[in-house]
């Protein structure tokens, strides 16, 4: 190629990134301050509708102390942030900071702005405030629960510990998301479970499929279900679960859907009902987060792991890795569209509950509106997969999951490298513009026995969907070769 060209080129690279940055900039500063306006509104809303005033993240951080559990919890901004719990269910560490340290764009950059001038200006004491930012850093980051807990948190702990005042009404749900029998799933104890394959007496293997975010079982039901072979459907059994908060399982409104919870629920709906001994687990996404999880808790029992799209990024030494894997996964850009929406669902807390109020609580009429367009001449599970989850359910899951599982991921990747003995397959889509495919690889550094294979022109969602014949098929050698 000429020199010429190559230059051009160039300059067009850096003038779309310069436009996708200044007008990044524009629109996120905007939607900083609609979040800002949207809170109240919401509150007064929320008070006339439910008689109510409820809690949101933008609350300052309050002390509060509960009659059994003893929660001390300093205003956000002091030194001294401590959390003391005695007797819990819910254990704090898995309440990632995420859900209430999310700084404006504007601030953000300003107070970059001022760290790059003072790193110019004075570099011996900025390397001096470096190292006592590291060392306090590394002091938050012991096993002491020691962090800042907001206002929000602490009113749904105290309905959890011990002495919180249950309601003899059951829960209903807000007025902001959808009641419909779909969605209101309050009475079940467990997670909605789809099974198929192999019947009960002829079980030789089960296999766990965990969707992602914003998704549900439909995600495998509707494309790999299908496509397995006859001889694959008389060996195993296919389990496919909506997650806690999605598709037709139960949508508390008080939990806090941290990575105990999806894994207890998990157990109970999944493990012990259906007494699987061993198993083969499939994820995607942020199911490869839970996926991970649960092979470690039970190392003897896995088979193989198949996670498509994980998202590892490891962290700079120093640097925190939940904000870290926030500013990843959701960087504020307004290009690639998929990074401007998980943006929007990350950072704005408001503005992801007027989402899922124009979306979710709708999906009947989108799913309607789909089939009259088309002419019922497409599938419309998609609607399912995407719109049946309940705002309170897809908030916590991004914090405390995604991000709040961040600084462990490392951990449980190294336990699968030392402890268990089964395969690892990663498959990644090379136009994946969500989850890049680095993140594949980062896996493979950790574990070296894990397989990777990038499937070109293929993004987060084809990946699947689309290539489910053939995906079947490789699903069904991978259980294959993990037996011989």
């Amino acid at each position: 190629m000429p020199p010429a060209m190559i230059s051009s080129k160039s300059v067009l690279i850096m003038s779309g990134r310069f436009l996708n940055d200044f007008v990044s900039f524009i629109v996120f500063s905007l939607l900083d301050a609609v979040d800002f306006i949207l809170c109240y509104v919401y509150k007064i809303i929320d008070f006339f509708i439910e008689a109510d005033w409820k809690p949101c993240y933008c609350s300052s951080a309050k002390e509060a102390i509960t009659s059994s559990g003893k929660i001390l919890v300093s205003e956000r901004g002091e030194s001294n942030k401590i959390v003391c719990l005695t007797s819990s269910k819910l254990q704090l560490e898995e309440i990632s900071d995420t859900l209430y340290t999310r700084s404006s764009l504007v601030s953000e950059i300003s107070k970059s702005t001022v760290n790059e001038l003072k790193r110019f200006k004075i570099e011996t004491t900025a390397a001096t405030v470096c190292e006592k930012t590291t060392t306090a850093a590394g002091r938050k980051g012991t096993v002491r629960s020691t962090f800042t807990v907001n206002s929000t948190i602490v009113e749904m702990l105290q309905g959890k510990i011990g002495g919180g005042q249950q309601s003899s009404h059951p829960p209903v749900p807000r007025w902001s998301d959808c009641d419909c029998t779909t969605c209101n799933s309050w009475t079940k104890e467990s997670l909605y479970v789809k099974a198929e394959g192999a019947t009960t007496d002829n079980v030789e293997e089960d296999v766990l499929f965990i969707h992602g975010f914003i998704s549900s079982s439909a995600f495998w039901t509707e494309t790999l279900f299908p496509n397995f072979s006859e001889s694959a459907k008389s060996k195993y059994r296919f389990i496919a679960v909506d997650l806690l908060g999605f598709g037709r399982s139960p949508k508390p409104t008080d939990s806090l859907y941290t990575l105990r919870e999806h894994l207890d629920m998990i157990e109970r709906s999944v493990l012990e009902p259906y007494k699987v001994k061993s198993f083969h687990i499939v994820a995607h996404s942020l199911g490869c987060i839970l996926a991970l999880a649960l092979a470690i808790k039970h190392p003897a029992s896995v088979k193989s792991l198949t996670l498509l799209a994980p998202p590892y990024f490891p962290a700079p030494k120093g640097v925190q890795a939940t904000q870290y894997m926030m500013r990843r996964v959701a960087p504020r850009r307004v290009w690639p569209l998929i990074a401007m929406g998980a943006s929007m669902a990350c950072w704005y807390e408001h503005i992801s509950r007027t989402i899922c109020l124009l979306i979710c609580k709708n999906h009947r009429l989108w799913d309607f509106l789909t089939k009259l367009v088309t002419r019922n001449r497409i599938r419309t599970y998609m609607i399912d997969v995407f719109c049946c989850h309940s705002h309170n359910a897809a908030w916590h899951t991004l914090h405390n999951i995604i991000c709040g599982t961040a600084g462990k991921i490392e951990g449980y990747l190294d336990i699968v490298r030392t402890k268990l003995k089964c395969p690892v397959t990663v498959f990644h889509g090379r136009d994946d513009e969500l989850i890049p495919v680095e993140c594949s690889y980062n896996v493979q550094s950790r574990v070296p026995r894990a397989r990777v294979k990038v499937i070109e022109n293929k993004d987060h969602i084809t990946i699947v969907v689309g290539r489910q014949q053939a995906f079947a098929r490789e699903l069904e050698q991978i259980w294959k070769n993990s037996t011989d």
